[in-house]
């Protein structure tokens, strides 16, 4: 009786969990949900998912929510979609705004979008919400020098057909960037971009910055503008600087040459000093020899030598002492 009851027992616990495993692996509960949702799939291929490692939930929930909405998409599309990398539910809540917004816009074209790195549900949104894009703080420098600060919020649609390898908001901004200072360097003076700010965006939309762009450019306006600083007063500033420095440095020079030059006089006189004392050197020598030659007298050599006392007295009188005594 026991053993019957034991067997009875294994019995029970060994189809439990066959059934645990059968349910786990066939998403019986996603099929019946699907069924009553208007989803006509197949327990099959819902084994397929499992078998291609797709999860059924990520691909059925989404599949629900478009048969729903009144879409016609193929399971198949989804799981490639889903394999590739995308996100499943951001292409179809993108289908689902775009049939509601009247805007043509296909399950390949918004899997590419997708694919892309592109938000497709935003740009659906963008494209029936115009986004505004605002720009920092541009500087640029009308012709008399002076700056001129800009600031401007730019209006645009996104462009379903150019998400596709079209440029982002940075491009937008840089070439709004590009037309402010075009505009404010091409002024006379300042005063013009400030009495006509309308001017900067006139020339923007003309050039057509939205070519080649994700973006369709509705309107730019200016927002805010400012006078900044004196930039033509600051150049010649620092021009009139350089300049100075160059003149001191050219001075500098000149006056060094001038002291190198008058060293050399002082050398040279001492120069001429020297042989000066040289020749004076000579002077007893040759009375000397003349003295021996009888050339000159002793008489002669006693009224020079009274000469030569009385005009040391006369200087030292006057105050003048002689300049070779200097």
């Amino acid at each position: 009786m026991q053993e019957g009851i034991i067997g009875i027992v294994i019995i029970a616990v060994i189809v439990i969990l066959v059934l645990s495993l059968f349910f786990r692996f066939v998403p019986v509960g996603l099929w019946i949900t699907a069924y009553f949702s208007g989803v006509k799939l197949k327990i099959s291929e819902l084994i397929g998912m499992r078998l291609r490692r797709v999860s059924p939930s990520l691909v059925v929930q989404p599949l629900i929510k478009a048969t729903k909405a009144g879409l016609v998409i193929d399971t198949g599309e989804l799981e490639a979609h889903y394999l590739a990398g995308g996100d499943i539910n951001q292409v179809i809540d993108a289908l689902i705004a775009a049939q509601r917004a009247n805007i043509d816009l296909e399950f390949e074209q918004a899997a590419a979008i997708d694919l892309a790195g592109r938000n497709v549900f935003e740009a659906v949104q963008v494209s029936v919400n115009p986004k505004v894009i605002e720009t920092p703080i541009i500087a640029g420098v009308a012709m008399n020098g002076i700056e001129v600060k800009a600031k401007a919020k730019v209006t645009v649609r996104a462009n379903i057909e150019r998400l596709v390898g079209g440029a982002g908001e940075e491009t937008i901004i840089a070439r709004v960037g590009e037309g402010i200072v075009t505009t404010v360097g091409s002024a006379k003076a300042h005063s013009q971009v400030l009495e006509n700010p309308d001017s900067i965006s006139q020339t923007i939309l003309r050039k057509g910055l939205d070519s080649g762009t994700a973006f369709e450019i509705l309107s730019i306006d200016i927002a805010d503008v400012d006078v900044g600083r004196n930039v033509g007063a600051k150049l010649q500033a620092e021009q009139a600087e350089a300049d100075k420095r160059v003149a001191q440095a050219k001075a500098e020079e000149k006056r060094s040459l001038a002291v190198a030059e008058e060293q050399e006089m002082i050398a040279e006189v001492q120069r001429q000093r020297a042989k000066v004392v040289e020749a004076e050197a000579q002077v007893p020598l040759a009375m000397a020899e003349a003295l021996r030659s009888g050339n000159l007298g002793v008489m002669d050599y006693y009224k020079m030598k009274n000469i030569t006392a009385d005009t040391d007295m006369r200087n030292s009188l006057s105050g003048n002492k002689d300049r070779s005594d200097s």
